[in-house]
């Protein structure tokens, strides 16, 4: 397990505990193929209500917007689009693209929106596979197919333009979008102390009545037994963890990542098996711990 501390962790002055005014309420439910939790203070069980609604309005946003097993999603739009179109789109979609090209830039290309083709191709797209390796033909024309810098963008117009066989999956940033959108709709609701989880990544703000921060424990890999347990303190941070572990699997005696490296096309090999990211933004943390992976 790699844990990495990005810049601009700075928190200002202290956080307040919340008063004894406040209870502490939880919420959670299913999205984005996996589950999602909130902790939070709330002065009442409408006021928690108003906030779970509330995170679930963000989530179920995200999954219209950057879903790629929904058809009517912005992104299959965008995927489906003829080459050379530009697609205009919704801001929070066109957000997620802009910051996912960044950090394919910053990496080098380790991190790709772009790569969808690619990821399908090894059967870990919507369509699924069937539990092998992608002969070398159709590897190396998916991965002709990917490419960050293929994309063009126009930030006044929120558009970007589909240069012909690019296919975009944003599973690797948009969790940790929705994350953040959750902590924003929180804040904007003036609760001020909670805990966000989805499938994984994490972000928090304040600190409990105990004036304890969120603690939260890093997923432990398999074969990390005996190991000790790395756990962080999040107070107005986000911690996302990327494993080659989380899904995979067996052919001809090899085990093959989830983790597919757009630079080579071939499943990530390593020796990484998990890593944790604490930045401000969870969207970042989320991206940039699959860039390291």
């Amino acid at each position: 397990m790699r844990l990495v501390a990005i810049p601009e962790l700075s928190t200002g002055g202290p956080p307040r505990p919340p008063g004894p005014e406040l209870t502490l309420h939880e919420a959670g439910g299913e999205t984005m193929g996996t589950t999602w939790q909130a902790r939070f203070y709330a002065p009442s069980p409408q006021a928690a209500a108003d906030a779970e609604q509330a995170v679930k309005r963000c989530l179920d946003g995200v999954v219209g917007q950057m879903c790629h097993y929904l058809e009517e999603s912005d992104l299959c739009r965008f995927n489906a689009a003829r080459a050379g179109r530009g697609v205009e789109l919704p801001e929070p979609f066109f957000s997620v693209l802009t910051a996912g090209l960044k950090v394919a830039g910053e990496s080098g290309g380790a991190f790709d929106p772009t790569a969808g083709r690619l990821v399908n191709s090894w059967g870990f797209g919507p369509a699924g596979g069937g539990g092998r390796p992608p002969g070398e033909v159709e590897m190396r024309a998916a991965q002709a197919d990917t490419g960050w810098a293929r994309i063009l963008i126009d930030e006044a117009r929120k558009r970007a333009w589909q240069p012909g066989g690019v296919e975009l999956n944003l599973s690797s940033i948009a969790k940790g979008f929705a994350v953040d959108e959750a902590a924003r709709a929180l804040d904007a609701m003036g609760i001020t102390s909670y805990l966000v989880e989805t499938g994984g990544e994490l972000r928090a703000q304040g600190v409990k009545a105990d004036y304890q921060p969120w603690w939260v424990a890093v997923e432990m890999p398999p074969g990390a037994e005996g190991f000790p347990e790395a756990v962080i303190a999040l107070c107005g941070h986000s911690a996302a963890t990327s494993g080659s572990y989380r899904r995979a699997f067996m052919h001809d005696g090899r085990e093959y990542s989830h983790c597919i490296d757009p630079r080579t096309g071939e499943a990530v090999s390593n020796g990484i098996v998990s890593v944790t990211v604490i930045h401000r933004e969870c969207m970042l943390a989320d991206a940039y711990s699959t860039a390291i992976q």
